[in-house]
């Protein structure tokens, strides 16, 4: 029992250390306009906003960097100062809520932890 106990803490924490250290990578890429890392880091497609299609590729990121990152909110300031909300419900899965131009953190990034380790799965705006 103690063995189990012990193995559980130590892939909890360890869970909690890759959570943290994708986080670092992911919004430095944000902050540096790196695509080829944030493509890396990402499960595509991209699902976006109501009525607006999704990213489904690298290239299609490339062009479309704007509208995910800049259009609704400012993501590289926000990422600066963001805090992850972990689902309670799903371990597997974190948000981030970023303002839009009114200052309504209504803008939510998600992130699902897949066999490949974190990615950005999509942009959803409460708004629409």
């Amino acid at each position: 029992m103690k063995t189990i106990t012990t193995l559980s803490l130590l892939l909890l924490l360890t869970g909690a250390e890759s959570t943290d250290t994708f986080w670092q990578t992911f919004k430095t890429a944000v902050s540096k306009h790196d695509v080829e890392t944030i493509a890396r880091l990402s499960k595509f497609p991209i699902e976006m906003s109501y009525g607006i299609a999704s990213i489904k590729t690298k290239a299609q990121l490339a062009k479309r960097y704007r509208q995910l990152f800049n259009e609704q909110t400012d993501a590289a300031a926000c990422f600066s100062k963001a805090k992850l909300e972990m689902d309670a419900d799903n371990p597997k899965h974190f948000t981030v809520a970023c303002p839009d131009a009114a200052g309504n953190e209504v803008v939510i990034y998600h992130f699902r932890q897949t066999s490949a380790g974190w990615k950005l799965t999509g942009l959803d705006n409460i708004n629409e």
